[in-house]
């Protein structure tokens, strides 16, 4: 059985050599640290679940070199009870780590489910967003940046290790079976 710990060893193997990051559970809120005199720089995830250690690792693989020198990437983050303008600004920063964060879940065999993280709003239809999210998966099929590429890589061949389909036919078929 696939435990959190799998996907932080995954993450290591990948990219703590070049990018000095670990990927660390257990914490109560999800956080980036930037790397201090040369101590590694740290993605925490919420506790030890593996929606969140996926879903970290995608915000990680947007953040530029730039970016990932500033904790949680310099960015600002409006906690749950958004109003419905300020879910509308969440969602467009969230459609791309979704999108990886979807190729991740995918790689691992694991259904995905947009997160409009936003419990203020009980009623509201994410479905448009959801929408976005998979135009972006589709878009990034034929040509995966190199980072997501990597971890995906991983992912999938820890998860299926004697598999015949290679990761961009599985990635396809997961999409494919996911729209119908």
């Amino acid at each position: 059985m696939l435990v959190s710990r799998d996907i932080e060893s995954v993450f290591h193997t990948c990219f703590f050599e070049k990018f000095n990051t670990v990927l660390m559970g257990d914490a109560e809120e999800p956080f980036y640290r930037a790397s201090v005199n040369s101590q590694p720089a740290r993605i925490e995830y919420r506790h030890d679940y593996i929606s969140s250690a996926l879903h970290e690792t995608a915000h990680w693989c947007v953040a530029g070199t730039e970016r990932r020198q500033h904790d949680d990437f310099g960015y600002w983050y409006e906690p749950d009870s958004r109003s419905l303008s300020q879910q509308k600004i969440f969602e467009d920063v969230e459609v791309l780590p979704q999108a990886y964060e979807c190729l991740f879940q995918w790689s691992l065999g694991r259904a995905f489910r947009v997160s409009a993280d936003n419990l203020a709003l009980p009623d509201y239809d994410s479905t448009p967003f959801q929408n976005r999210v998979l135009e972006k998966v589709f878009s990034l099929l034929p040509n995966i940046p190199e980072r997501v590429l990597c971890f995906a890589s991983a992912l999938y061949s820890l998860r299926f290790p004697n598999t015949t389909l290679t990761l961009s036919q599985h990635l396809q078929e997961c999409y494919e079976n996911h729209c119908r």
